[in-house]
């Protein structure tokens, strides 16, 4: 099989990936600011257009690792 030329399915892959990872890098760094900010779980999955449960579960570990002071749920 020959490579794909240039601009075709195997380079617009590469782009989505590439994007991908730009965008997760981006959610990372404005999570962590949104927190920094004193946000509640509930606001930043509104932002984000997700759920707190999923927020919290991608976000969690790396917040603590950076000591980020969290808000609790019942101090929201």
């Amino acid at each position: 099989m020959n490579p794909s030329p240039l601009g075709g399915p195997a380079d617009g892959l590469a782009a989505a990936s590439a994007l991908r990872a730009i965008a997760d890098r981006l959610e990372d760094v404005e999570v962590e600011r949104a927190m920094r900010a004193g946000w509640s779980w509930s606001q930043v999955a509104e932002a984000l257009g997700v759920t707190r449960q999923a927020v919290h579960k991608k976000h969690l570990r790396r917040l603590l690792l950076a000591q980020i002071e969290l808000r609790r749920r019942f101090g929201e």
